[in-house]
């Protein structure tokens, strides 16, 4: 169906957009055909929706999401490869998973976000709901899969999320068995995290060898993938960029030589101060966290934010995702990424907003298709009441979601309270 937005105040995702009121914005479905002012485009044959004044942005782009996990507070951690084991033991079990990914993707869409990157599901899940999505059978965001991801015995998500590759010949194998489901991309877990630390003041231990680390590097770049790592340590950040991996994922406090390396290897750093903030900020009698969790969260977090503000000022791409799926990190939640990147990095909102939009699209391998309001790109917008670049929250309560041209009025997202009111504390 054609559709024409009238009456626009738009903000069209570039690094330094400010708010043009009177723009219409044509589509042809998929696609937008025409972003002009009011009256100046052709509407012949197009559904013509009003806003009003209102703000049409593009939608959120999430890198870094964990589908099979909804965020909810726990007490005490969770044992993943037990409770992966008895989402797959059987059709009724799997039944469930199939039904929490559906659930899952489509609270992504319904808040804002029109393309999202997993970079760890269960099994190939995550292939699974993007050619449903694709074909038009769910609702969802444009997705890039990672499906499962490569560990090591005892590494983060090992026998879980990812497989456990004990030599780099293995390392190389379990690439070439993730490709055969045609995902996006390949996720490598080389350090540990938070809640793999041992001791007071090391997280983001090594536990992938560099050897390792080439040997998936090669196989992924060898069938044309690009390669995402999860580390959280300045070793594992080196470790990851010396032997081919092209995002960092989080990110740890780096010195000359690892932006050296990530200039030298034309990667880019995924933030993700979602998962790091309820460790590092919240009272221990919320978060459940041990003086040692609490300790090292704060080392990541700090981490994190040093790693994306010396990124920032070497002109190395700095992209923004959530982690969903680690506790107090909702599918509904990419808003608030958006605003602790404004907040914690001394960004400007404009610049927040085009780094969750045209930046993240770009790091995506998707700059050509979304990101932005200009003809030729994708219909993926959102449209909210009020400036989100006079206060970023705004982007919390949206008035329509618009998805490849499909447009969703007033979309509404199941939200936990306890979530909710101890994460407003920080906004």
């Amino acid at each position: 169906m054609k559709r024409a937005f009238t009456n626009a105040t738009l903000l069209d995702g570039s690094e330094a957009m400010e708010p043009q009121p009177g723009f219409t914005v044509v589509t042809d479905g998929q696609t937008i055909t025409a972003v002009a002012p009011d009256g100046e485009a052709d509407l012949t044959g197009c559904e013509v929706t009003d806003l009003g004044g209102r703000y049409l942005l593009p939608g959120l782009v999430n890198l870094h999401v964990h589908i099979p996990a909804n965020g909810r507070p726990r007490k005490k951690p969770m044992d993943a490869k037990k409770i992966v084991r008895v989402a797959t033991a059987n059709k009724l079990t799997r039944k469930y998973v199939e039904h929490m990914y559906k659930t899952y993707v489509r609270t992504q869409l319904h808040s804002g976000v029109t393309t999202m990157r997993t970079v760890g599901g269960v099994e190939n899940y995550d292939t699974w709901v993007r050619d449903l999505i694709e074909a038009g059978k769910v609702e969802g965001p444009r997705i890039l899969a990672g499906n499962m991801a490569v560990s090591v015995p005892d590494g983060h998500m090992a026998g879980s999320l990812a497989y456990e590759a004990t030599t780099p010949e293995e390392a190389a194998a379990f690439v070439g068995r993730i490709a055969q489901d045609k995902p996006d991309l390949i996720k490598l877990m080389i350090t540990g995290g938070v809640l793999d630390a041992t001791e007071k003041g090391e997280p983001g231990v090594l536990k992938m060898a560099p050897d390792l680390v080439k040997a998936a590097c090669d196989e992924a770049h060898r069938l044309g993938y690009t390669v995402a790592a999860h580390v959280e340590s300045p070793e594992g950040v080196r470790v990851a960029l010396e032997n081919g991996v092209d995002t960092i994922e989080h990110g740890a406090l780096p010195d000359e030589r690892i932006i050296n390396l990530f200039r030298e290897r034309g990667a880019a750093h995924v933030a993700t101060l979602s998962p790091a903030l309820p460790y590092a900020l919240f009272d221990p009698a919320v978060s459940h966290a041990s003086e040692m969790e609490r300790y090292n969260g704060q080392i990541v977090f700090d981490g994190i934010v040093a790693c994306a503000k010396a990124c920032l000022a070497a002109g190395i791409p700095v992209g923004l995702g959530t982690d969903t799926g680690c506790p107090y990190v909702t599918h509904y939640d990419m808003w608030r990424e958006v605003n602790y990147f404004r907040t914690y990095c001394d960004v400007t909102p404009a610049f927040a907003l085009y780094t969750a939009t045209k930046r993240n699209a770009q790091i995506a391998g998707l700059g050509e298709v979304t990101g932005s309001i200009e003809p030729g790109k994708g219909a993926d917008m959102i449209v909210v009441a009020q400036n989100p670049l006079e206060d970023l929250s705004r982007l919390r309560q949206l008035d329509a979601v618009v998805a490849r041209g499909r447009m969703i009025d007033r979309p509404v997202v199941k939200k936990m309270p306890q979530v909710e009111a101890e994460l407003d504390k920080f906004l």
